[in-house]
């Protein structure tokens, strides 16, 4: 499988993160220590005493780009390079908290002293030199923002129950993996949910919210962009890391616009080719890959964002990608500015919290029933579902905000936009996936499959999220508009 090979720049904080892929193996995974051993465990691979709660899963660090408001835009790019390097630093970090688990079994303040205490004092660092660029570019930044700089041990809150590791290797003098036989740290089993177990009807639905129904505007645009057979594939995110190489961790899959990299400009992604049959809609449509864990050498298995972050197996591309935008249930549409940025979902709500979660997982036949924090288990014949709706309601005057949400709210639950903000085309999308069936047995999950994620985040399915940058042409975006607000189904 091809990759996007255009050449870029490899920042400090890239070159820092390189140090850690050298523990990459075998598969092109990290070995991701046993989550759960007790420093009392039998190290001959069976008859293991788990100790869950005394042994730290991850590392759970505040969101400082979540916080920061009024950033002025002459500050925003450097901004956005520092909170960049922060997540290159708890990766760091989480890759030491799992390639240690023999020394920390021997000391009780091993994390703390070596892996937090340190990471806390880095991520001060940075943000005094965000508050410097936010005051120095005339703007005012929060004093307040210290108080985030400390992390904490997330101890393991679901492990894989009793199954026994007879596999586990040992690297460096560390303890063996202990997930799924694959090198990385999850999905486990309770990750994972028969669909025919989820009640109907039953997803909180407080965010994502559908802004079509009976009244207002009720037709729909529909553009096919095809499911990525161009093999476009980076682990760069060009909304909230731009001009950084592998801003992600994790390698996203791109339809439409076909020259997504951080280093692309406004001009670039005018200029650019699309995927897309309507050639007046050049926007960029991308999303986490999901990855059946296989074993599977894909052509990122020792790379940054893929294996050496911990996401391995065969990439799964969507047997289907809709996308279509909707109207308001509360009257007319307006056009959506070029280049708006629109980030849904939250790639670290497994750490963060569900706040901004916008997460919906099903099987083709049970729409009905939706999980936000499982990936489900389909009947044969049925297709995994991953559908999102995406904020409809905009300030009128930003392409992007600070934090990259505050220009962008969802709809209220009468379908209506708070606070002056005006109704643009909703854009929904639902991707289809022929998967084979995981199966579960004795509390451990064989040949799952997972979203690529932050290494820290585990892969949960919570951390699933969609990314969009509206580059459709003045006139195509005034006949979405127009066919929308007149009721008609178009593409």
């Amino acid at each position: 499988m091809g990759r996007n090979t255009r050449k870029r720049r490899t920042p400090l904080a890239t070159k820092i993160v390189a140090g850690a892929a050298a523990l990459a193996v075998g598969g092109g995974g990290l070995v991701w220590a046993n989550f759960y051993a007790s420093a009392h465990e039998d190290h001959g691979g069976h008859n293991r005493t788990r100790s869950a709660g005394a042994q730290v899963a991850t590392i759970d660090c505040p969101d400082v780009g979540q916080k920061i408001r009024d950033v002025p835009d002459r500050a925003r790019g450097e901004v956005d390079g520092e909170l960049a390097t922060m997540d290159s630093q708890i990766t760091n970090a989480y890759q030491r908290l799992a390639t240690t688990r023999r020394a920390q079994a021997g000391d009780a303040q091993f994390v703390q002293n070596t892996i937090l205490g340190p990471l806390k004092d880095r991520r001060k660092a940075i943000i005094d030199r965000i508050q410097l660029e936010i005051n120095r570019a005339g703007g005012r930044a929060d004093d307040n923002l210290d108080e985030l700089a400390g992390c904490q041990g997330r101890p393991a809150d679901q492990q894989n129950g009793g199954g026994q590791n007879d596999g586990g290797q040992d690297q460096g003098g560390d303890e063996g993996n202990d997930d799924n036989g694959n090198g990385v740290a999850g999905p486990v089993a309770e990750d994972f949910v028969d669909i025919n177990d989820v009640e109907p009807n039953s997803r909180d639905s407080r965010n994502g919210l559908a802004a079509d129904g009976d009244g207002g505007s009720t037709g729909s645009f529909t553009t096919d962009c095809g499911v990525n057979e161009n093999n476009l594939f980076n682990s760069d995110n060009l909304i909230a890391a731009p001009g950084v190489d592998n801003g992600a961790h994790h390698t996203h899959d791109y339809v439409g616009n076909q020259d997504n990299d951080a280093f692309s400009s406004d001009e670039d992604l005018a200029n650019a080719d699309t995927s897309c049959q309507n050639q007046g809609d050049k926007s960029t449509y991308y999303w986490p890959v999901l990855r059946l864990q296989d074993g599977t050498q894909e052509f990122d298995a020792n790379d940054q964002g893929g294996g050496a972050e911990g996401n391995i197996g065969k990439i799964l591309k969507p047997a289907e990608a809709q996308i279509r935008f909707v109207g308001s249930r509360q009257g007319d549409v307006v056009a959506m500015p070029k280049f708006l940025r629109i980030i849904t979902g939250d790639a670290k709500s497994f750490t963060n919290g569900d706040a901004n979660a916008n997460t919906s997982w099903s099987c083709s036949g049970f729409e009905d029933r939706q999980v936000t924090d499982k990936y489900p288990l389909c009947p044969d014949g049925s297709q995994v579902l991953r559908t999102v709706n995406f904020q409809s309601c905009w300030d009128g005057q930003n392409i992007d905000s600070a934090n990259h949400r505050d220009h962008m709210a969802f709809v209220q639950e009468d379908g209506s936009c708070a606070n002056g903000f005006q109704a643009v085309p909703q854009l929904q999308i639902r991707l289809a996936y022929d998967i084979p069936t995981p199966t579960v047995e004795n509390g451990r999950v064989q040949n799952p499959y997972a979203v690529d994620s932050f290494p820290e985040q585990l892969h949960k399915p919570i951390t699933d999220h969609n990314d969009f940058i509206n580059v459709m042409d003045e006139d195509l975006m005034n006949e979405v508009v127009d066919c929308i607000n007149r009721g008609e189904d178009c593409q």
